[in-house]
């Protein structure tokens, strides 16, 4: 599946499919057991996502790629950061904006679209939660080397790390597809990926971090620096 193709399958199931589940598991509503591992696998993914920045930054532009309900964001404004936060669903968009703090909001510019919208402009530093597991290798190369083009920091993301329970989800997504579902990940190592991103003649040295594993979460930092 193409780059564009997978963007508004991501797209329809946020937007439309799935919004009130994902505000509920980003807030402190009660969930199942099942999500409380999503839930806590998140919380533990952001934490080292942000300790991969410094604890100020002041005066930094910083791209919230698939910013989704918002929690990111925050941290990032709280941290003194002017984040343009951006999400391909307008849904989630709303749901972020309502939740910001009024302190916070005046530090965020929030945008419904594609991440990697040349009109976004420049950044310091790109985070990208889980916003880029739905992707081939190929699509994941190429937009690293987009947003390495207009960043001048670190890039830190996730992937779906190729763990035998995560390539048997995907075999079982390709033979029994359904509309209703959430996209489905695909699972990446990280030197296929490094090996991808070189041949698209982009700079920087990609690194592996920790791989964040609770329960269903399952989910593996990954850091583009110059």
């Amino acid at each position: 599946m193409s780059y564009d193709r997978t963007l508004a399958s991501v797209e329809t199931y946020f937007d439309k499919t799935a919004t009130r589940t994902w505000e509920r598991l980003t807030s402190d509503a009660p969930v199942s057991r099942i999500r409380e591992t999503v839930r806590a696998g998140r919380e533990g993914m952001r934490a080292q996502i942000l300790s991969r920045l410094p604890r100020d930054l002041t005066g930094a532009r910083v791209l919230d790629a698939g910013c989704g309900a918002g929690q990111m964001t925050a941290e990032l404004a709280a941290r003194g950061a002017d984040v343009v936060a951006v999400d391909i669903s307008p849904s989630l968009v709303k749901i972020a904006q309502d939740r910001l703090p009024f302190p916070l909001k005046i530090r965020v510019s929030f945008h419904s679209g594609d991440m990697l919208a040349d009109s976004l402009g420049h950044f310091d530093h790109v985070v990208a939660m889980d916003s880029l597991i739905y992707y081939t290798r190929g699509d994941i190369a190429r937009a690293l080397a987009t947003l390495a083009a207009r960043t001048s920091g670190r890039i830190v993301f996730t992937v779906a790390p190729r763990t035998p329970l995560l390539m048997a989800m995907w075999r079982v997504g390709q033979v029994f597809p359904r509309a209703d579902r959430s996209p489905t990940m695909v699972p990446h190592a990280p030197a296929a990926l490094a090996r991808a991103l070189r041949d698209t003649g982009a700079p920087g040295t990609l690194s592996a971090l920790d791989r964040i594993s609770v329960g269903f979460y399952i989910s593996q930092a990954m850091e583009l620096s110059s």
